[in-house]
């Protein structure tokens, strides 16, 4: 398992906790808080494009 630096958990109101985190490789992962050995991971240019769209707008309809 690589060595993952994670994040402090982005919460909602009632809500499962997410985190992400990166490793020195240049790659990125998501996580349920409390399962961060269950993760999705990806390059960290992936996840910045995943930030970016949400931040535009692109994911509202999923609220």
């Amino acid at each position: 398992m690589p060595h993952i630096h994670w994040e402090d958990p982005f919460c909602g109101a009632g809500n499962n906790c997410f985190r992400l985190g990166t490793d020195s490789a240049g790659n990125a992962y998501i996580a349920v808080s409390g399962a961060e050995d269950h993760y999705v991971t990806d390059s960290r240019d992936a996840l910045r494009a995943l930030i970016q769209d949400i931040k535009a707008g692109k994911a509202d309809h999923l609220l």
